[in-house]
């Protein structure tokens, strides 16, 4: 087998969709070496949608490829490469993580996956045919305008299925729900089955199942099945809303990282994973809102958090890691009056010992990642390091004998 090339960079980013084409955006424009890699369509999921109307600062609306045609030619503008091919295995352990694909293995500082996730079908027949754009929809937020006086149909009958169905009978003429349990019967809650079973919009089919979905070039018909007699129920529509679940994109990520019980990537505000140096963001992550606009926070928060991880890594490597002399590390906030007296006291003490031992001062009001790599949470203080180890942090009395007796 032949040997692998190996490529070195800043960030790679998994997936092409809005939120990885937005951390790129953000990696590049800091000047960081960033690669993304999508297995099938840059703009994901987002490129299927014929109109995107509610993504601010496009009034009159905008084609989800047109808009994601767009933030592709942004990240280039700051020369963020593109590969299209499948990511097989990472490693993400360790300072240098590693994303391998069928030729490559691609070494990084920092990884963010962007792998977003895809909708739970029901592998009815001729189901494929009609997904995306061809009749069958995913989003009711993104394709009710365009089913605006229509027939439609709602397969499932959860929270999701119910609300967006709901949501749907301010735009379409007549909204069919499949709903699989006995007539009276819904998975969703009390509240909103009350709503929907008033709503004079909506006809609940129970006891069915899709069996086929059938048209010529765009979704004309679905047939139903009742699972009591099994007749078939032929329902003319021109739009099936599927809401029978989501599935992320984060196989390859089992055991590397944290993980719900559903398979989404646990991060914290600042999209961090449990893994140092790894972010995530977009549909992949357990997150309330998966669209366009919150994707697009997801990425801009992950770049901006990859930038800060590599510059402070630096500064842990270059200026704390030393083994000729001490290092002498305050925290403080610019902010907080007793942290501007400490940095007064440490100016004092570098002027005058600037050759016998290293002097840095950071503000945590700007990022704690130094801090957090210390597992130090309480401010102002001084941390003495030796041969790149913590060896005292003083919280209290810090004065300049402490100090210079401490080292």
């Amino acid at each position: 087998m032949r040997e692998k090339k190996v490529e070195k960079w800043d960030v790679v980013i998994i997936g092409g969709g809005p939120a990885g084409l937005t951390a790129g955006i953000y990696c590049g424009r800091a000047r960081l070496k960033t690669i993304i890699i999508e297995k099938a369509l840059i703009g994901g999921l987002a490129t299927y949608t014929n109109e995107i109307e509610n993504y601010p600062g496009f009034p009159e609306g905008s084609g989800g490829l047109d808009l994601m045609n767009l933030f592709k030619n942004q990240a280039k503008k700051f020369n963020v490469s593109i590969k299209l091919t499948d990511v097989k295995s990472v490693e993400l352990s360790g300072a240098v993580k590693t994303v391998e694909t069928f030729r490559t293995k691609y070494e990084a500082k920092v990884v963010i996956i962007a792998s977003g996730g895809r909708p739970r079908i029901t592998n009815a027949a001729n189901e494929d045919k009609f997904l995306f754009d061809k009749g069958i929809s995913f989003c009711a937020t993104c394709d009710a305008a365009a089913n605006t006086g229509k027939d439609i149909l709602i397969i499932g009958s959860g929270d999701t299925a119910i609300e967006e169905g709901m949501f749907l009978t301010k735009f379409a003429n007549k909204v069919y729900v499949s709903v699989i349990h006995d007539c009276g019967k819904m998975d969703c809650n009390e509240i909103a089955k009350e709503a929907a079973e008033t709503n004079p919009k909506m006809e609940f089919l129970w006891n069915t199942v899709v069996d086929s979905f059938e048209g010529v070039e765009h979704l004309e018909k679905v047939m139903l099945k009742n699972l009591k007699t099994d007749k078939l129920v032929p329902v003319e529509v021109d739009t099936c809303f599927e809401f029978i679940g989501y599935l992320p994109n984060t196989e390859i990520f089992k055991d590397k990282i944290d993980l719900t019980d559903r398979g989404y990537v646990k991060v914290n505000e600042k999209m961090e994973t449990d893994i140092e140096g790894v972010f995530s963001i977009g549909d992949a992550n357990d997150k309330y809102l998966k669209q366009v606009a919150t994707a697009v926070g997801d990425g801009a928060i992950a770049g901006y958090g990859a930038e800060k991880y590599i510059a402070e890594s630096e500064i842990f490597s270059n200026l704390i890691c030393k083994e000729d002399k001490p290092v002498v590390l305050c925290f403080y906030n610019a902010i907080d009056e007793k942290s501007r007296e400490v940095l007064t006291i440490m100016e004092k003490i570098k002027a005058a010992n600037d050759s016998k031992i290293y002097i840095n001062m950071i503000d945590i009001y700007k990022s704690k990642g130094m801090a957090d790599r210390l597992n130090i949470d309480n401010f102002p203080c001084v941390a003495i390091l030796k041969n790149g180890k913590t060896d005292k942090v003083i919280y209290d009395n810090i004065n300049e004998e402490t100090i210079l007796s401490a080292i």
